[in-house]
């Protein structure tokens, strides 16, 4: 019986560590100037279709304390890309599978998406940061997402976010829904 509960104790403890998601960061930097940490890009939306693709990535910065998240949002297309902005009244909305939804606040003034051209495609980024508000800030860490509404300057998109995201484009998996309860620890 002992054998028994050592060997359950064994598998439960190995699945619960394997089940826990390492840390990568793109900057983790302490100086004399203070610390500053910033996970790896991650996909939270993807579209491909026909000849346009969007994609929608999230990290998590602490620069000194201070929570915020990067949102980057690349399109491609070989038509026109109309250009995409925020501005101090930009928001992104994140609901919970509980029902809770946690608001993020545009952390800059306005900031539209620079355009390159060549003669196969437009691309088009627009990257923004956003700061967490205290109120449901806990609620990430428990909670899946399920849905993502971004307030551009004059329109809100709504995302649906997915348990498993296959992409199209690098051929990884990812789990949208589950990335604050994974990658909040890292920036904590």
């Amino acid at each position: 019986m002992k054998k028994i509960i050592v060997i359950i104790s064994f598998l439960t403890f190995s699945l619960i560590s394997s089940a826990q998601t390492d840390c990568e960061y793109s900057s983790n930097v302490t100086d004399s100037i203070g610390t500053y940490k910033s996970t790896k890009e991650y996909l939270m939306h993807e579209r491909v279709f026909g000849n346009s693709q969007t994609s929608i990535f999230f990290s998590l910065i602490n620069a000194e304390g201070l929570l915020s998240l990067n949102m980057q949002l690349i399109s491609k297309s070989s038509e026109f890309i109309a250009a995409k902005c925020f501005d101090k009244n930009s928001k992104i909305y994140i609901q919970l599978t509980n029902g809770k939804i946690v608001t993020l606040i545009a952390a800059e003034t306005d900031t539209c998406g620079n355009a390159v051209i060549n003669e196969k495609e437009t691309i088009r980024l627009l990257n923004g940061y956003f700061l967490f508000v205290k109120d449901n800030f806990e609620e990430l860490k428990t909670s899946p997402i399920s849905f993502i509404r971004i307030k551009y300057v004059g329109e809100a998109i709504d995302y649906v976010c997915m348990s498993e995201l296959a992409s199209e484009v690098d051929k990884k998996t990812y789990a949208p829904d589950n990335y604050f309860i994974n990658y909040l620890k890292c920036v904590e």
